[in-house]
């Protein structure tokens, strides 16, 4: 039995990158780079997943990202993340960067992913059967 999304299960990418384009300064940015983590419907080893169980650490979430937003040329990171059980389909986190030129933003994005899902982050992935 495939488990669809429940509710709102989405992040409204839109809305965030509108606040990074009514800041004063916004003139500054070159490029906004976005991530969206969405729940896969499989493992990657094939395993089918019915919902997933998520927890934030908000301390730890806030100190990555500002120490992120302190390297060359970023002008800004916005987070937003969802918690507890999501379902297939539903949107877990997002993240934007805007900042002057691609090697400074590309970097800045990928190295704010990976220290998010692998310090502020838990999941727990439920399975069909």
């Amino acid at each position: 039995m495939k488990q669809e999304s429940k509710g709102s299960g989405r992040i409204d990418l839109d809305a965030i990158i509108g606040h990074i384009r009514s800041r004063k300064d916004f003139s500054k940015v070159g490029m906004i780079l976005t991530h969206l983590g969405i729940v896969r419907g499989t493992t990657r080893e094939g395993r089918r997943v019915v919902s997933m169980r998520v927890k934030v650490d908000r301390d730890k979430l806030n100190s990555i990202v500002e120490h992120q937003r302190k390297r060359t040329g970023i002008l800004d990171i916005l987070v937003e993340t969802r918690e507890g059980e999501l379902y297939v389909g539903d949107d877990v986190l997002a993240i934007v960067v805007a900042g002057d030129v691609r090697e400074n933003v590309i970097s800045v994005l990928i190295d704010t992913l990976n220290e998010i899902k692998a310090q502020a982050t838990t999941k727990v992935e439920i399975y069909e059967g």
